[in-house]
């Protein structure tokens, strides 16, 4: 399964979300889950702001060797699942890419849909995201130019809604035959980070 995270400059948000999958994939021996991020007005070749990149350590990922990139309709084709962090972003990116629409959600939408229905895979998503009643925005606002405190919140609510999630749809996606083969971005695996495992084990994640 292969995910593309997008947000506005792609130097915090969609970068925490994208380290924390490959981090992700490395503890739980998920070759299969790949990741990158865009963003639609990116800061073309800026690395991680360095508040993100305190926050992906944080969380046992490593923020190097990137640059930032803006969203190409290219990126968004090869993707499975397209999580943004916004509904304005959601709603953008899934006009750039042709038939994006099914697989591309607000991670916090993503999150909410599976944590109520049990579904599994990104079909099951996209089936039942009209059917749930939505209280409230599923926006992660952008910390850019706001306190370390402000960084914290938005790496723990990316975390707390994106572990969860793919630990439920990367083993049966990666179950299911594919046709082509995706970016190898993954890190190979190994043994978790202490504070990736730590984390996990805070809230209560397998």
């Amino acid at each position: 399964m292969h995910v593309l995270f997008v947000c506005n400059g792609n130097v915090c948000r969609s970068v925490i979300a994208e380290r924390l999958t490959r981090a992700l994939a490395a503890e739980h021996r998920l070759a299969g889950l790949t990741a990158e991020s865009a963003g639609t007005r990116a800061l073309v070749g800026f690395p991680v702001e360095p508040l993100a990149a305190q926050i992906i350590s944080g969380l046992g990922a490593d923020p190097g060797d990137f640059r930032a990139r803006r969203l190409e309709p290219k990126m968004i084709d090869r993707a499975d699942l397209v999580l943004t962090m916004t509904e304005q972003l959601r709603d953008q990116a899934a006009q750039i890419g042709f038939g994006a629409g099914p697989r591309t959600f607000t991670l916090l939408e993503a999150h909410r849909i599976a944590k109520v229905t049990g579904a599994r895979s990104i079909a099951d998503l996209h089936g039942a995201r009209h059917n749930l009643s939505l209280v409230g925005r599923e926006n992660i606002a952008d910390p850019i130019g706001l306190s370390e405190a402000a960084f914290c919140e938005v790496g723990d609510r990316i975390a707390e809604a994106l572990v969860p999630l793919l630990l439920t749809l990367a083993p049966h996606e990666q179950s299911k035959p594919q046709e082509d083969q995706r970016p190898g971005l993954v890190v190979a695996p190994g043994a978790a980070p202490a504070p990736l495992a730590a984390f996990l084990a805070a809230h209560r994640i397998p």
